[in-house]
């Protein structure tokens, strides 16, 4: 057999959405911060993320993690988050999918009933709680860097929709969020195309219309991601909603086109942004949970353990917390012959 590449992963979902974790094949990333070698990746290597996740080898909703050393001293291990169009700095889904990877295939020992860690992302080192029962990890808590709100309830003109009001905030990744009855949608699965559309469009016009930049880091630019929150359907939760992870360019001259796929799970920078807005509107306290739940039912619980500041910005130092499972292992080859060393996509499901 004659191959250029061979990428172990172990494919993993947390709360539905997909978080392929790689933990072998990966070249020598050059950097003193995982954010560093983040952007290594993405400069010299980036054709590894389009063979993860574009076909044959993947699809418009699943996300790429590759598990790399740490810089930070006091972290067990670095991961960096590859998407359908960025490299996310922190993400709280693929944050379950890599801990319950390190943890369950022993690459970081674990400890019944609770291993604790931290892992260094590119937006800093979080701290991990795993409950652990029989080898398995049962449920992942971690608290998340801090998140806070950029503009509240500000008008945005969005293409084919008018003007909604809508918000930007950091939860780890900078969204966009506007209540769905903005849009005339209820955020649940059987929806997933309008939301889809929708959020794209948010998206794109908060990106012209409300450019921000993290204080802490101006290389993290957005908003990139945005979301569309609706009241609980189920009484044992406190809000829902829908995030759309982009795949490809939005148009403004077809609104309409789909250009993302719904986030599986609830989101957990989705989640901690969320819960940023609803602290600077005065809905929700320090040390109250937030159970947010996907289009698909699944739930984070989110927390607001303290309150901080990030530069000139009122923020809260959420927690947040999830399952996630191993689902198989696989070995990614490419073959020099193969005529899509970068995969591809096709407008059926791509956009």
């Amino acid at each position: 057999m004659k191959m250029t590449r061979m990428i172990t992963a172990v494919e993993a979902h947390a709360e539905g959405e997909g978080g392929r974790v790689i933990t072998g094949g990966m070249p020598v990333l050059k950097g003193n911060s995982v954010f560093e070698k983040m952007r290594y990746l993405e400069a010299h290597h980036d054709d590894i993320r389009l063979l993860m996740l574009r076909e044959p080898r993947g699809n418009p909703a699943l996300c790429c993690n590759a598990i790399v050393p740490p810089c930070d001293p006091s972290a067990d291990a670095g991961f960096i988050v590859m998407e359908q169009t960025e490299y996310a700095p922190m993400s709280g889904s693929n944050a379950i999918c890599v801990t319950t990877v390190l943890l369950e295939t022993g690459i970081v020992p674990m400890v019944e009933p609770v291993t604790t860690l931290r892992l260094e992302a590119p937006a800093g080192v979080i701290e991990v709680r795993a409950t652990c029962k029989d080898g398995k990890v049962e449920r992942v808590a971690f608290e998340n860097v801090p998140a806070f709100v950029a503009h509240l309830d500000v008008p945005l003109d969005v293409a084919g929709f008018g003007t909604i009001t809508a918000s930007i905030a950091w939860g780890g990744m900078w969204f966009v969020i506007a209540d769905a009855s903005e849009f005339g949608i209820d955020p649940v699965a059987e929806n997933g195309a309008a939301s889809v559309r929708a959020i794209e469009a948010m998206r794109h016009a908060a990106a012209e219309q409300y450019p921000v930049r993290h204080p802490d880091n101006p290389d993290l630019t957005g908003p990139t991601i945005g979301q569309i929150i609706a009241p609980p359907i189920d009484p044992a939760t406190h809000g829902r909603g829908a995030i759309s992870v982009s795949s490809g360019p939005f148009d403004p001259l077809r609104p309409d086109a789909l250009t993302g796929a719904l986030d599986r799970s609830p989101c957990g920078t989705g989640t901690c942004a969320k819960m940023a807005v609803l602290h600077a509107k005065g809905e929700l306290g320090v040390g109250e949970d937030y159970i947010n739940a996907s289009p698909i039912g699944t739930k984070f619980t989110g927390r607001i353990e303290r309150i901080t500041q990030v530069g000139d910005y009122d923020a809260i130092v959420p927690s947040l917390s999830g399952r996630g499972w191993i689902s198989g292992v696989a070995q990614w080859m490419l073959d020099p012959s193969d005529p899509f060393p970068e995969g591809f996509t096709i407008g059926d499901i791509w956009g």
